[in-house]
């Protein structure tokens, strides 16, 4: 799977832009504030249908304008797909796929895969859960519409429950039992996915990280919920909720479920979040975003986009040149202030592009 062709209008700084992308390594120079990384995010936009870092749509809207225009065509295996996506400044937006609209945003998963890397991604290791139940939440989207359902069922449910919980009335038991039915159902499916995706990113990951380390670390993954594992996740899930109804009336507040769960990254048995050098969570990020990638290898058949934004300069050299020799059958975009440290580690052809003041020109590589 590779980007063919990216075109833009009134996206972000760009007015207009046309670009023609290798199938192998693209590499975006200039200075910082641009437009290098709002080629990346169009691109991860183009992938699930919302940006990476805008919470609204709208934001990707021209300042001055009162739509935005993203289009890629993308070489698959069997069939090459058109993706185009039109924004509209009231946050609407409309996403065809060879000219058909789509119904719903699942449908548009799976169309084109990426694989993003960014200095944001250390979140995921550093900070609260949310982040990274987030990274889990996207990557099983990517691999399964029945995930994306049952976590949309859940989460309207689970919004559902907390109105009457905030409200909550001694004849409301009948109705909270209801959705904890329902909640036990789609949660008990969601943290199922989770943990079998766990378990393929520690298989994955215990090898990357052996490489890139030269097998002095071993990293490890273990996903953190209330449910006790070796029973239906489904029957005990609805047990802890019947289990904490009492304590949910009194706080007004749903506390258990996967919208609480959590999952933990370790570095030779220390957890990284908490005592793991800045160093080991940088290299526990760059070996989470590539088991992702192989796996999504291993699930869809192809490899995905690999994005890389301004990441290559807060790795040391040894980070940067596993990145450099790992890329070779993957389409990579990688946005950076200069080459000259890069060019060295590559042994294949490259195409790069300089960008300034929302403006691209392709250079002699």
């Amino acid at each position: 799977m590779y980007i063919k062709y990216l075109h833009l209008i009134n996206f972000r700084n760009y007015e207009e832009l046309n670009i023609e992308l290798y199938k192998g390594i693209n590499i975006f120079i200039g200075d910082n504030a641009q437009g290098k990384t709002n080629i990346l995010e169009s691109i991860y936009y183009g992938s699930l249908g919302k940006s990476h870092r805008a919470s609204k749509d709208k934001d990707l809207v021209n300042w001055n304008k009162r739509e935005a225009y993203v289009q890629l065509y993308v070489s698959k295996n069997r069939l090459d797909k058109k993706i185009e996506i039109k924004v509209f400044r009231e946050g609407k937006k409309g996403i065809n796929v060879n000219s058909i609209k789509l119904k719903k945003i699942s449908e548009l998963f799976g169309v084109l895969n990426v694989v993003m890397f960014s200095p944001e991604d250390l979140k995921i290791v550093k900070e609260s859960p949310g982040h990274r139940r987030r990274f889990l939440d996207i990557e099983l989207c990517k691999l399964n519409t029945n995930y994306y359902y049952n976590l949309v069922q859940y989460n309207k449910v689970l919004e559902q429950r907390n109105t009457v919980l905030r409200n909550c009335r001694s004849n409301d038991l009948g109705m909270i039992d209801i959705y904890d039915v329902q909640l036990s159902k789609f949660g008990g499916t969601v943290i199922d996915y989770r943990i079998d995706y766990i378990n393929k990113l520690k298989e994955k990951s215990q090898v990357i990280h052996g490489d890139i380390t030269s097998n002095k670390e071993k990293i490890d993954f273990k996903y953190i919920t209330d449910v006790k594992e070796g029973s239906s996740t489904k029957d005990e899930l609805y047990r802890l909720l019947e289990l904490n109804r009492k304590k949910d009336m009194e706080k007004r507040i749903t506390s258990i479920g996967p919208h609480r769960d959590d999952f933990s990254i370790s570095i030779n048995g220390i957890d990284t979040r908490s005592f793991g050098s800045q160093g080991q969570q940088r290299t526990a990020i760059l070996t989470i975003k590539f088991a992702s990638l192989h796996i999504l290898k291993e699930q869809t058949g192809e490899f995905p986009v690999l994005l890389l934004d301004d990441v290559l300069s807060e790795l040391d050299l040894n980070r940067q040149k596993y990145i450099m020799n790992s890329i070779s059958e993957v389409q990579t975009v990688i946005t950076c202030t200069g080459i000259s440290d890069i060019k060295s580690y590559l042994n294949t052809d490259i195409k790069v592009f300089n960008v300034k003041d929302g403006n691209v020109i392709e250079m002699n590589s």
